[in-house]
């Protein structure tokens, strides 16, 4: 099985002053190494294109995403897939959201995972509410930032727990250190799984749909660090979860 993961990748600088020198450094960082890692493991081959090379190397046609039997779309934002190098040079062409929701109908499997550039993002620079990505998600993202930091740690609870998602998976489940806010797509199309309880507000945190002849997954917190802790990164069905969403997108549950 192929799965194409797009994001998750980003550069830091940073700055050191010494007296009256100041030394810069930079470093480039990889969030998926786990998830990456986990999905070998389960015998599923991840094709990642980092969120720097999204812009230009993300396919542009149906024809190019068929080749993966889900799409998960992790850390970057919409604008960094709509804006490509013939839209940054004024010239008409391709609306890859547009191209993700086609995928869909036609029988393709899209996981919106979240972080600061999930859904609307922590700081609503991520900008997926109003997009046609958002269409086929079994949420609606909120239009303002959205982003939740919970050092103290949020449990997840399940709530439908003989979803195929979760065959293997027992126990508790660690705990996650922040989510996106959501709004559940509660019209009949969609099946909440799991939610995380905050200020009084059980937020989803797991959602699937059906759309068309394909399947959607809203997984509101990080694939990796640092909102996914080191307890739930060394969960032994961490992979196993993982491994279950990216069968299900596919039909192969």
């Amino acid at each position: 099985m192929d799965v194409l993961l797009a994001g998750e990748t980003f550069a830091a600088t940073t700055s050191v002053a010494i007296g009256g020198d100041v030394l810069t450094s930079a470093t480039t960082i990889n969030g998926a190494t786990a998830f990456s890692a986990a999905m070998a493991a389960e015998g599923i081959a991840v094709t990642q294109i980092g969120g720097e090379r999204c812009a230009v190397e993300f396919p542009y046609d149906l024809d190019a995403l068929a080749q993966y039997q889900a799409v998960v779309i992790s850390d970057v934002g919409a604008l960094t897939l709509l804006v490509t190098p013939d839209a940054r040079a004024g010239r008409v062409g391709i609306n890859r959201l547009d191209v993700l929701k086609a995928y869909v109908e036609s029988g393709g499997g899209l996981m919106l995972a979240g972080g600061y550039m999930g859904f609307q993002g922590m700081f609503g620079t991520a900008r997926f509410h109003d997009t046609a990505v958002e269409d086929v998600l079994p949420v609606r993202c909120l239009p303002y930032c959205d982003g939740m930091e919970v050092p103290q740690g949020l449990q997840p609870a399940i709530v439908q727990s003989p979803h195929p998602l979760f065959a293997g998976i027992e126990g508790p489940w660690p705990p996650i250190l922040g989510m996106n806010k959501l709004d559940f797509r509660s019209d009949g199309s969609s099946e909440l799984l799991a939610t995380c309880h905050h200020r009084g507000t059980d937020w989803p945190l797991l959602a699937v749909r059906n759309h068309g002849r394909g399947r959607t997954v809203a997984w509101a917190t990080d694939i990796g660090p640092h909102w996914l802790s080191q307890d739930f990164l060394g969960w032994p069905l961490y992979g196993k979860l993982m491994a279950n969403i990216i069968r299900w997108l596919a039909g192969k549950e």
